[in-house]
């Protein structure tokens, strides 16, 4: 059996019980992996209907982050949708209803209750302040650990068609205050709560104070866009597909669009 990341990330935070940061990184990598949720019936657009398993500790419902463990567990094909795990734990708070990960399957199975999902929730939803300090210079950025390096780098990268690229820049305010922050370059009309939280995401899970990074917009065109590229740390987001392939994204990956249960 293929190790996923997601198995990884259980295992590291299993052999260390007390290491908070090996904890939040697994949740974090929940957050982002792509899962197949077990459906009663087939999807009808961005309404589906999980199969819900009514046990004596509570409902929950079973996702799998590859199709072949799905399979594996139901033992012939199923209806299923394809989704973020963030899209899927904002779309159970809430609803007294448990998740089971990869039940019986890979060794990161799990039961998540309600109460879990709905403190992830809260860690999704959260977002930093955007930038309100006047900025007079900007340095290339250092000393920022390697674990947001990464969880940036991660996060970004899934984030496809809501911006065109991103800087991570070392800061200096009017008062002296030295600081970072993450410029984001031309973002998708609308998308700017939903990259604020995903930096915000970065942030929580790799165990960094919120309060060091800020998050702030530009358009490409604005000259300060170009003091950042001379001095920052790049970041490439993927493109939007064509329309065509666009009008078939399936329920979750659209973050405007985010499942309904029905």
């Amino acid at each position: 059996m293929t190790e996923t990341l997601l198995d990884q990330a259980w295992a590291a935070s299993e052999a260390a019980p007390d290491d908070g940061a090996l904890r939040l990184r697994y949740f974090g990598r929940l957050a982002e992996a792509e899962l197949f949720l077990l459906l009663a019936q087939e999807a009808e657009g961005d309404q589906i209907s999980p199969k819900v398993f009514d046990l004596e500790d509570g409902p929950l419902v079973l996702a799998f982050d590859t199709e072949a463990r799905l399979t594996e567990f139901t033992g012939l094909p199923a209806p299923y949708a394809a989704l973020p795990g963030r899209a899927l734990v904002e779309m159970l708070v809430g609803q007294g209803i448990g998740l089971g990960l990869n039940l019986g399957v890979a060794p990161s199975s799990r039961l998540l209750s309600p109460e879990i999902l709905d403190w992830l929730a809260q860690m999704l939803a959260e977002r930093p302040e955007e930038l309100s300090a006047r900025i007079i210079a900007l340095h290339p950025p250092k000393g920022l650990p390697e674990a947001l390096l990464v969880a940036l780098d991660q996060r970004l990268a899934r984030m496809e068609g809501l911006a065109q690229m991103a800087y991570l820049v070392g800061t200096e305010a009017e008062g002296g205050a030295r600081g970072h922050m993450l410029v984001v370059i031309d973002p998708a009309q609308g998308a700017e709560a939903a990259l604020a939280r995903r930096v915000q995401a970065a942030l929580s899970f790799s165990g960094v104070e919120a309060g060091l990074l800020d998050v702030t917009f530009l358009r490409a065109e604005d000259a300060r866009a170009a003091d950042c590229a001379r001095v920052g740390l790049r970041f490439d987001l993927p493109q939007a597909q064509s329309a065509a392939t666009e009008a078939h994204t399936p329920p979750g990956l659209d973050p405007q669009r985010p499942p309904r249960l029905r």
